[in-house]
């Protein structure tokens, strides 16, 4: 992607514009005089032929699955989720049970199991202390303090963030986190790209880690993988990749 614009994208578009043109004239003539479905306004939609049958691959898509199924295998007594996908992770947690998001963001909509708490997690919300048993983070700490999404710009964001999860969580509560993993830095104002190594030793004091999985830089989806000291140090050989924690709060 450079500058908003897809290179395989565009390709494929113009690959597509013969069989466009092509099956236009073809369905046109297999029309004739019928009138049955008369023909409205152009929608080319050029190069979907090119693709695969969906998207199977890629850190939302595993994360959101596989996050979502330890749930089902959990069944918390009330699960919290900070900033995650609505449309994919949200979404499958509440096809079989309720779920409270908590966003910086304004939230319209009303969906069958799904509760919404406008709020910035870089401040404990009110009443909120000891408030769940499972939460998670999907793919939303490494955004906090740069400003994306309108919250004030603050370099320990993600530090804040975290320690207000530990605070609302009760003791032996479950946390599930996931951030992209790869050598450390910050990409502004998109996002922070973690090591392992150091976000190891920031969870270490107040979690447990019960299990370590990883989407590696081809998409790919690694469970329950083996955190040794090469694995660490090469960040599992990815540059933007997706470390998923399950912790438990000590």
């Amino acid at each position: 992607m450079l500058a908003g614009l897809d290179p395989v994208m565009a390709i494929n578009t113009l690959r597509g514009l013969p069989f466009f043109l092509r099956d236009r004239r073809t369905i046109r003539k297999q029309r004739g005089s019928d009138r049955t479905f008369p023909f409205g306004r152009g929608y080319p939609v050029l190069g979907d032929r090119f693709t695969e049958s969906g998207t199977m691959s890629g850190h939302y898509f595993h994360q959101d699955l596989y996050v979502a199924r330890r749930i089902f295998t959990d069944n918390p007594g009330k699960h919290v989720d900070i900033g995650s996908r609505t449309d994919g992770f949200v979404a499958h947690v509440a096809v079989f049970r309720e779920i409270e998001i908590i966003d910086i963001r304004e939230q319209k909509s009303s969906v069958r199991n799904i509760k919404f708490r406008k709020a910035d997690l870089m401040t404990l919300p009110e009443n909120m202390a000891g408030y769940c048993d499972s939460l998670s983070a999907l793919h939303s700490i490494e955004h906090f303090g740069l400003g994306r999404y309108g919250d004030a710009i603050d370099y320990n964001g993600h530090l804040k963030a975290l320690e207000n999860i530990r605070l609302m969580l009760k003791p032996g509560g479950k946390f599930y986190l996931s951030v992209p993993i790869g050598l450390q830095r910050i990409e502004f104002n998109a996002h922070r790209v973690f090591s392992v190594r150091y976000l190891l030793n920031i969870l270490e004091e107040h979690f447990s880690l019960r299990r370590f999985s990883y989407i590696d830089d081809n998409g790919d989806f690694h469970e329950d993988a083996e955190l040794n000291e090469g694995n660490i140090v090469s960040n599992f050989g990815c540059t933007y990749g997706c470390g998923i924690f399950e912790l438990v709060k000590i």
